[in-house]
């Protein structure tokens, strides 16, 4: 990482931590693009260069987590034959990235509890997940996967991550291990041999 490269982190860092500081402090409605911004000690148009709106700072792994998805659709593996296989290759991808997939674990209470309680968060959620599932379908069908078969997939794979959030509570380490009980419950249900 060159030293340009470096600063841009440090300061898309400070301020998602300025941003979460401050909605866990004053509630997300109370909290304004120019609040972060002096929290984070930069300007305005400053936020404006890494973030669209106050709202974006929640999901700033998202686009990550995609590029990373879509980065790993090169990997060599074997086409999936079937639903149980596509959502098998899923399941190891999500966890090879959980460190993404969580996002950062000290911010994670805070994040689920502003989604859980802001309507137009949900909706933000909704469509960011919505796009991850089709990063994931693309990742399934470069592999070789039956279209259908790809998009059922990526779709299944999404809800059993959003099964995993609400059973993990405001628990990061919950995530995985909820996730791939629910994962394997449903390859077991979708195996040929049922």
């Amino acid at each position: 990482m060159s030293l340009r490269e470096a600063k841009r982190q440090r300061v898309r860092e400070q301020l998602v931590e300025a941003a979460f500081a401050l909605y866990a402090e004053h509630g997300f409605a109370q909290v304004s693009v120019t609040d972060i911004a002096e929290r984070a000690q930069v300007g305005r148009t400053t936020f404006f260069r890494y973030f669209g709106d106050k709202q974006e700072v929640l999901f700033a792994g998202e686009q990550r987590l995609i590029e990373e998805f879509a980065a790993d659709s090169l990997a060599e593996a074997p086409p999936p034959r079937d639903l149980a296989g596509a959502l098998s290759q899923l399941w190891g991808l999500a966890y090879a990235k959980r460190d993404i997939v969580v996002g950062d674990r000290a911010m994670f209470g805070v994040r689920q509890r502003l989604i859980a309680t802001v309507p137009e968060l949900q909706d933000r959620a909704n469509r960011k997940m919505q796009r991850i599932a089709e990063a994931l379908e693309t990742t399934l069908v470069r592999r070789k996967t039956d279209p259908e078969v790809a998009l059922l997939a990526a779709q299944i794979g999404i809800a059993c991550f959003r099964v995993a959030l609400q059973t993990a509570g405001e628990d990061p380490k919950k995530v995985m291990p909820a996730m791939e009980r629910v994962v394997r419950q449903v390859i077991s249900t979708a195996s040929p041999s049922h």
